[in-house]
């Protein structure tokens, strides 16, 4: 018998599956490559969000335990994933510059909003108002993090590469049995496939598709993320990732001329340099109306469980979400009620 059986291998699945091994837990990970969207996610951690100037909910307490919990991946990952980086936004006004300071001020903030104004001349972009600098933030490469970690979990015959078949599951007294697995728990951490899972797709998880590029920019210098309307994030090579569009209603992974001619718009809103377009991609997050992630117990089964809706900020929440479920479940700490699933369960009663 193993401890956990853990569907999806995303960045839930990976924060779970290292937490219990940290616990010294049995684990097993399936995943069938159907959801994208951690691995092409843009990565960012920042505190901050830039459009409304408010703190990122619990940001503190993220930041803490997504830098605990990275730091002791490193020694498992063949390759560098945690890149710190400055993000800066572009100020196209006084009144923006204003309202940044104004921000700085406020308690939840100031440890995360420069009062110093970032005014460096970067190849490429004119910005004659200058830059705010975002404290304690930087990117993972979620590509390569996913892709280290499989191979880890494979070389110690931890990983499975297929379809989950939920008519497989089989609740015994003291344990669940999924095929010739036998085990404690299972987790599902699937993204946006959760809703062909019977056991969770009543709770309201409401994908949100995102579409990037990878482009080149030979006459663009940066050694920042500009983040306004879109994040512009160097790869190094004249490459930069950049995204993020959002589109509630198209559930596909596949890119569109919509979000190709909206990229394209708003990066030429930012940068005065040529640049062409070496990749275009698309997924769809996790994302939950009220902005909170789905974590919790079946309401029957109780050693089935759910690692979900962390949407755009998967890096930060990841690995929060991932120590509240293992400590819901091995020491009985109640999970916060803002993300506890029962929040949707009660509302139907």
């Amino acid at each position: 018998m193993i401890d956990y059986l853990i569907v999806g291998c995303g960045l839930a699945g990976i924060s779970f599956a290292e937490e219990a091994l940290q616990h010294n837990k049995s684990i097993v990970v399936i995943d069938n490559d159907s959801q994208n969207s951690s691995k092409i996610a843009g990565g960012l951690y920042n505190p901050v969000i830039l459009k409304r100037f408010s703190e990122v909910w619990e940001a503190q307490s993220q930041l803490v335990t997504m830098n605990a919990f990275y730091a002791q991946l490193k020694p498992k990952i063949s390759q560098q994933f945690d890149f710190k980086m400055p993000i800066v936004r572009k100020f196209f006004s006084i009144e923006e510059q204003n309202n940044w300071f104004a921000a700085s001020d406020k308690p939840a903030l100031s440890p995360f909003l420069s009062t110093q104004l970032h005014c460096k001349e970067y190849q490429g972009i004119t910005a004659p108002f200058g830059y705010g600098e975002v404290l304690h933030t930087g990117y993972v490469d979620t590509a390569s993090l996913l892709e280290s970690y499989r191979n880890y979990l494979t070389a110690n015959n931890w990983f499975r590469q297929e379809s989950f078949d939920y008519t497989a599951i089989i609740f015994e007294e003291d344990a669940v049995r999924y095929k010739d697995i036998q085990a404690q728990h299972i987790i599902f951490a699937e993204g946006f496939g959760l809703h062909a899972n019977p056991y969770f797709n009543q709770l309201p998880l409401d994908g949100t598709k995102g579409e990037l590029f990878i482009i080149k920019a030979p006459d663009l210098d940066l050694d920042v993320i500009v983040n306004t309307s879109v994040f512009i994030l160097p790869l190094g090579n004249d490459l930069f990732k950049v995204g993020a569009t959002y589109n509630w209603k198209d559930k596909t992974d596949l890119p569109t001329d919509e979000g190709k001619n909206e990229l394209v718009e708003r990066i030429q809103e930012i940068i005065r340099c040529d640049f062409e377009i070496v990749s275009h991609f698309a997924g769809v997050r996790p994302t939950v109306r009220d902005r909170r992630p789905l974590v919790g117990t079946h309401a029957v089964h109780d050693r089935i469980h759910v690692l979900n809706g962390l949407g755009t900020r998967g890096v930060m929440l990841g690995p929060a979400m991932a120590k509240a479920l293992y400590n819901a479940i091995e020491n009985q700490i109640p999970l916060n009620k803002e993300i506890d699933i029962q929040r949707f369960v009660n509302k139907k009663k």
